[in-house]
């Protein structure tokens, strides 16, 4: 009897662990949206669509149906114009392996027309930015730092540029395109921006509802971040109108058909003066639509995302595991440094992402550093400490 009790009690505990492991595993794929406000454009109130009542929150509920899943069954949320967002985040940090970390998924696509002479097809970039969770509370409140795609130190991009729309009276008199017919109102949702530019979200006949979003009370919308330099060629002949889109070169989201694009590194990462950082990892993500751009019937350029997944979870569950028993870098107060029980090289960094510290030891005096929270990194480990 007290065997079989033992026995029972040893498969019960095998099971719990087994439970344990199975809750604590780490998911590749977007685990929560902390905020999502598209700038006006044709699919908002669409992707994902607004009912009468609609908070906030309950769009925000919206868009985690969407988007928190595996990408194979993520379905299209829509950003809107210039400056719309979402923020996301992992329930895991995304580990810095300087290769392609990340990937973000659009619904970009190429053109099958051969004689572009560049590739291209219905490509609407867009910029990201990535914040790691130093102050471990689980919220996207620390800094923010842009990754910087191929086409960020090019004079056409505008740093800092903002904008700024106005809601629109679904009342008021349209005005339709004298030519294009299928733009029913070119006075639609007026905006203006730091440039001394202005102009339109025009409305088209495909899209008839409000492009503002409805569960806002604000009667404008402004947003600031990198502008890039309009990618469409109108290729339009007569009335058979066609717009292609040039597919920038690497580090955007929605700009190379998923199948074509490999990821994205967290080393592309820069501060507010452009200047490099390193990250240990990420934990959240912000997109935003990049271009101010409208292509006539096809509407604006609007970024879409489809999903997001970590490319080497596994190399986040290394960490896991040194936090559940193996012996990992720890600050010893006593002795005022840091201990690399493994040895090996390591590299210790602020909560700015700039490296402090670096070398192959054992035993790492820590008297000539302020006092703080920092990270450091040692064999493909990631551990905070606060000093």
């Amino acid at each position: 009897m007290n065997r079989f009790i033992l026995s029972l009690k040893s498969v019960l505990i095998v099971a719990a662990i087994a439970v344990s492991c199975i809750a604590s595993a780490k998911s590749p794929f977007i685990s929560k949206i902390y905020d999502f406000c598209p700038a006006p454009g044709q699919f908002v109130n669409v992707l994902p669509k607004y009912e009468s009542g609609d908070t906030k929150e309950s769009i925000i509920a919206k868009v985690s149906t969407r988007l928190c899943c595996d990408t194979a069954d993520a379905t299209t949320v829509s950003l809107g114009a210039y400056g719309g967002y979402i923020v996301f985040g992992f329930d895991h940090t995304v580990v810095n392996t300087h290769n392609y970390d990340f990937k973000i998924l659009g619904n970009a696509f190429a053109s099958a027309d051969a004689t572009l002479g560049y590739p291209g097809g219905s490509c609407e970039p867009g910029i990201l930015m990535v914040s790691f969770d130093a102050n471990a509370n689980g919220e996207p409140d620390d800094a923010w730092y842009e990754i910087a795609g191929s086409d960020y130190s090019k004079s056409s991009t505008v740093h800092n540029y903002s904008i700024t729309y106005v809601r629109s009276n679904e009342n008021q008199p349209k005005i339709a395109d004298p030519v294009n017919k299928e733009i029913t109102d070119t006075t639609y949702t007026p905006w203006s921006d730091n440039q001394g530019n202005s102009g339109h979200i025009y409305r088209n006949s495909a899209h008839a509802q409000s492009y503002f979003p409805l569960w806002l009370s604000t009667d404008t919308l402004s947003f600031t971040g990198t502008k890039l330099a309009d990618n469409a060629e109108n290729r339009s002949v007569g009335t058979a109108y066609s717009y292609v889109l040039r597919m920038l070169d690497w580090g955007y989201v929605d700009n190379l058909p998923n199948k074509m694009d490999p990821g994205l590194k967290i080393d592309w990462a820069v501060d507010a003066n452009g200047n490099s950082v390193n990250l240990p990892g990420i934990n959240f993500v912000k997109v935003y639509t990049a271009l101010n751009q409208y292509c006539g019937w096809i509407g604006e350029t609007s970024t879409e995302v489809t999903g997001a997944a970590d490319l080497h979870v596994d190399a986040s569950a290394v960490t896991s595991a040194t936090e559940e028993g193996q012996i990992k870098p720890y600050f010893d107060h006593t002795a005022d440094e840091l201990v690399i029980p493994d040895g090996g090289n390591f590299s210790v960094f602020n909560l700015q992402g700039m490296k402090v510290l670096s070398g192959n030891s054992q035993h790492v005096s820590l008297q000539n550093i302020a006092n703080g929270i920092y990270i450091v990194r040692n064999n493909g480990i990631t551990v905070k400490f606060t000093k």
